[in-house]
């Protein structure tokens, strides 16, 4: 791969990225401050967003796979995902507001597997060249969470523009990005494919089934970060906390680092329930802290980002790619992400509404505040139950040594 090429697969990474960080983390302080909506509102539009991830594996691998070329899909979607979200910020009902975003994530979440297939078409070494390239995508995400924190205008639709903005700029942009055909052309491809539902004979194996199980479980508590916690640091009176929760996707990229050293020492079993252990910790940090004396109890929280996430999920990844017959591991990753970032995000963005809704602060009418030590604990209680469970049922085999051994 050309120096020119890699340059112009970085920066299609780092834009992809910046949109999402651009509006994503920030959306539930716009909707609960700027639009007064309520915990549940807040939770149903942030389940929009995994919805999109259960169909638009059905979009990418039943269309896009078959019949056009990869960087010419993503533009088009780029481009209608930016006038949609533009839109997006002139609503203001949360029953139309939720149907505006779940447009808008079948428009983003295929564009999530493109820039992928539009790399790695592209490149000669896979495991050398594209984490190269793809930490691009979370350098965009740090970028973004900094503009938008420094810019102070996280309770506001801004943040929703600058990412449609920037979207179109994509969309244009990808229309001159290298030529990637669709890799399935003239290929029969069945629901059954796309959705990695062949894999489910996996299951037959308890530990399979048992970590299937965790994964869909952990990402209930998982939801309560993603969808509140730059409401709870803004109603904490934490400043720029946008810029702030950057510090986890820096924490991601360290420890994506020393992965191998801790694979080594910890094992497959080890290394999942350290990362779900990371999420129940964070929890009671964010309920047991405070913005003044406690405030590095915060801070350490969102540092715990990369543990939490790459000890649990990436460990899980690698344990599936090993786990399952090699005819098979597409099948199984495209399972659990359907069980983890579909299901499970869906369910945890549900819960985490009603949960902050049942415990907001009334006042004339109005939401003036949370009771977030309580908020907070509930998913830490959550996360607990998946460890005991993960950590009684999932037994050590062949393939998890398998697995450490790869990471090695």
């Amino acid at each position: 791969m050309n120096r020119k090429v890699q340059t112009e697969l970085s920066a299609m990474m780092f834009l992809e990225f910046f949109i999402w960080g651009a509006w994503f983390v920030t959306l539930g302080t716009y909707l609960g401050k700027g639009l007064s909506f309520d915990g549940s509102d807040i939770g149903k539009a942030y389940s929009a967003m995994p919805w999109g991830a259960i169909i638009a594996p059905l979009f990418v691998g039943m269309i896009a796979d078959r019949f056009f070329s990869a960087q010419k899909v993503m533009g088009i979607l780029h481009l209608l995902g930016g006038a949609v979200l533009y839109y997006a910020t002139t609503v203001r009902d949360p029953g139309m507001f939720f149907w505006v975003v779940l447009i808008y994530a079948l428009c983003y979440y295929p564009t999530l597997a493109l820039v992928n297939a539009i790399s790695f078409n592209h490149m000669e070494n896979t495991e050398k060249q594209f984490p190269v390239i793809r930490v691009f995508g979370t350098l965009g995400w740090i970028v973004a969470g900094l503009v938008v924190g420094f810019a102070g205008v996280e309770a506001t639709a801004i943040p929703m523009k600058i990412a449609a903005y920037v979207s179109i700029i994509l969309g244009i942009y990808s229309f001159f990005l290298p030529e990637t055909p669709p890799k399935s052309l003239g290929q029969k491809v069945t629901v059954s494919d796309v959705l990695g539902l062949k894999a489910l004979a996996l299951m037959k194996d308890r530990s399979f089934a048992v970590f299937a199980l965790s994964s869909l479980l952990i990402c209930i508590p998982l939801a309560f970060y993603y969808n509140f916690t730059n409401l709870f640091l803004n109603e904490s009176s934490v400043s720029n906390a946008a810029g702030k929760m950057t510090l986890g996707q820096m924490s991601e990229v360290f420890f994506m680092l020393v992965m191998p050293f801790f694979f080594a020492r910890l094992g497959v079993k080890k290394m999942m329930l350290f990362g779900m252990l990371a999420w129940a910790v964070r929890y009671l940090l964010f309920a047991f802290g405070n913005s003044t004396s406690l405030v590095m109890m915060y801070y350490t929280g969102i540092l715990l980002h990369g543990i939490c996430y790459d000890f649990f999920f990436v460990t899980g990844q690698i344990y599936v790619d090993k786990k399952a017959p090699k005819e098979m591991q597409a099948s199984a990753q495209g399972l659990i992400a359907l069980i983890t970032y579909g299901v499970g995000m869906v369910i945890g963005a549900l819960i985490s509404g009603i949960v902050v809704e049942k415990y907001q602060v009334m006042q004339d009418a109005q939401i003036t505040g949370h009771h977030w030590k309580t908020i907070w604990i509930i998913p830490a209680v959550m996360a607990f139950v998946v460890i005991a469970l993960f950590a009684i049922l999932f037994k050590e085999n062949a393939a998890n040594e398998e697995a450490e051994s790869a990471a090695e």
